[in-house]
């Protein structure tokens, strides 16, 4: 019998291919995020249609705020149609909290998107946690632009009279419109926790290092040990060209490590982020 040990919320076995599958296979133990407002914060909205909501300031004076807060308001809003089902009765808010939530989002985004797309977007989600979120650079053409990642646990509900946990993460941008930041757009992608138990090598930050930055572009000197911090991974190497790069990566729930931001130290010592994709040197050698 292997002996346990206990890694966090994480029961996994002392061999490594053992570990390995666990960390891809496990839920994510992170708190949510999402918890500032009680049942009675959403009594003023009720029964209110979109254009009828005009939401105080304070809830989005910074981006944190806009953030946190707008999934605050979504953490209690379920929706299921079809054969899909979850919970014994009424589940949260039900379905006020989706237009409050809906005026987060800028008037451009609004004229992009409806409501009623907007709303049908959550069908057959009950439940959503935020569990990770985190400020990246925004590349340099969109500088009225803030950018930041995200990662999401929901409850869903499923034709077996039983919920499922899924996970999601993304990019969200902001703008600044009058005194207050707004979601002007975002993308989520789904987690899939079989894939990178069994194939590749693109989930883990020191390989991605290593086959995008060196094998691809050639521009691995010298790659040095890469330091972790809770969910944050950094991996610094030393260029062929001279300067030194920090590539900075998210540990997932399904364990992937997702890179968020490229950093380069400037003439002046100083990190400074750049804008770079490897592909460019795969279609160059194509090309």
């Amino acid at each position: 019998m292997h002996k346990k040990q206990n890694h966090g919320c994480r029961i996994v076995s002392s061999t490594k291919q053992a570990y390995v599958n666990q960390k891809f296979f496990r839920p994510s133990c992170n708190q949510a995020l999402n918890v500032r407002f009680n049942y009675s914060f959403f009594d003023p909205y009720y029964k209110k249609e979109p254009t009828e909501i005009v939401l105080p300031q304070y809830l989005m004076a910074t981006p944190d705020d806009a953030i946190i807060n707008y999934f605050s308001v979504l953490r209690e809003a379920a929706q299921f149609s079809g054969e899909k089902s979850g919970g014994c009765g009424t589940i949260g808010e039900a379905t006020v909290p989706y237009p409050i939530a809906y005026n987060f989002h800028t008037k451009n985004y609004k004229k992009r998107i409806d409501f009623k797309t907007y709303y049908d977007s959550f069908q057959n989600i009950g439940h959503i946690n935020l569990i990770k979120v985190r400020q990246t650079p925004s590349p340099p053409e969109n500088t009225d632009q803030i950018r930041y990642f995200v990662e999401l646990e929901t409850i869903e509900g499923s034709d077996k009279g039983i919920t499922y946990f899924g996970y999601y993460y993304g990019f969200i941008l902001l703008k600044k419109e009058n005194d207050r930041f707004m979601i002007f757009d975002f993308t989520l992608e789904g987690e899939d926790f079989l894939c990178a138990p069994y194939h590749g090598w693109n989930h883990d930050a020191e390989a991605i290092v290593g086959v995008k930055y060196g094998n691809w572009c050639k521009l691995v000197s010298k790659r040095y040990p890469m330091h972790q911090q809770g969910y944050l991974k950094q991996v610094c190497f030393d260029g062929t060209d001279g300067y030194r790069y920090l590539i900075v990566f998210i540990e997932i729930t399904n364990g992937y490590d997702i890179e968020i931001a490229q950093y380069r130290i400037n003439e002046n010592g100083s990190w400074e982020p750049i804008f770079f994709d490897p592909l460019d040197c795969v279609n160059k050698i194509k090309g």
